[in-house]
């Protein structure tokens, strides 16, 4: 039986197309752009992906952000605000319904603004990662 490692080094390279920038594409994503270009915009209206890209025509229906950006939005929110939360709390004891009311829209804004920024980042990472069809092969 030959050697595997021998072996190995005898297969042809396969064919790996080029490498995706993770880190821009993350970016892009964030900032809500095509992942590919950087320029055409990813969404239409606030959280409905386009099917491609009007600039680079490069096609955005492959993506599966599905519960992911909500998932992450409530983590970062949650830990951003109920640190916050009990420090007013503890240490500036306001009434309740103005802790109610300054909290309750702070994390609704905070929920809005990360939304869509981290569906498009999700996207962004699934195609500079080549997954569920990004890739071209499929």
């Amino acid at each position: 039986m030959p050697d595997s490692d021998a072996q190995l080094a005898t297969l042809p390279e396969l064919d790996t197309p080029h490498e995706r920038d993770t880190k821009s594409a993350l970016k892009r994503g964030w900032r809500r752009k095509c992942p590919n270009c950087g320029s055409g915009p990813l969404l239409k209206g606030y959280l409905k992906v386009r099917d491609e890209c009007p600039a680079c025509d490069e096609p955005l229906y492959h993506h599966r952000a599905d519960d992911g950006p909500a998932y992450l939005t409530i983590l970062i929110v949650g830990h951003l605000m109920i640190p916050a939360l009990h420090i007013a709390f503890v240490h500036y004891r306001p009434e309740p319904l103005t802790l109610f009311t300054i909290f309750a829209l702070g994390s609704t804004l905070l929920s809005l603004y990360l939304l869509p920024r981290l569906k498009g980042a999700i996207i962004g990472f699934q195609w500079a990662r080549r997954m569920h069809g990004f890739g071209g092969g499929d």
